[in-house]
């Protein structure tokens, strides 16, 4: 049997552990190289790094690539943590902004279909009425061109006007 070294061993984390987090630095660091230079130069970085992803993003070569990734990730994981704490907190608001922008396209695809669906009367006459100082005739008429556009397989114009319409009434 082996001895237990129960002060030493019980301190590091396990290899598991270990690999978990350098491949969370990679995926992070995969993000980071992903971004525009302009959106880069807003985040606090360290220079190092920012120069070693200026490098990461200038190598075209996939293989090249790759390996320029994983010599920025030790890079960053010879950092604290803390000294890229800003950065994600950035890169996680900028998923929470996207996924409301995905959400409210979905709603307003979703408003366009029941206008040109089935029940068009039904939402046709609740949207109005949520929406009073909007232009009926001409809501009514994209309406309608949307529906011919469908029904001849010709291509989506009015439908498109139609959720541009729907979308600047949402974000106003």
């Amino acid at each position: 049997m082996h001895p237990i070294e129960e002060d030493a061993d019980n301190e590091r984390p396990s290899r598991a552990a270990r690999r978990r987090e350098a491949l969370d630095v990679l995926a992070f660091a995969r993000q980071l190289s992903e971004l525009p230079p302009a959106r880069l130069d807003k985040l606090e970085l360290p220079g190092d790094v920012r120069d070693e992803l200026a490098e990461v993003q200038r190598t075209p070569s996939h293989i090249a690539h790759k390996r320029q990734l994983a010599h920025l990730a030790k890079l960053m994981r010879a950092h604290d943590e803390e000294d890229f704490a800003s950065a994600r907190a950035a890169l996680a608001n900028d998923r929470g902004k996207n996924a409301r922008e995905t959400a409210a396209l979905h709603r307003m695809e979703a408003l366009r279909e029941n206008l040109l669906g089935d029940n068009a009367d039904t939402a046709l006459t609740l949207f109005i009425a949520d929406n009073p100082g909007l232009d009926h005739q001409h809501l009514r008429s994209l309406i309608r061109q949307a529906r011919r556009e469908r029904d001849t397989n010709k291509p989506p114009r009015a439908q498109r006007d139609l959720f541009r319409l729907l979308r600047d009434l949402d974000a106003s």
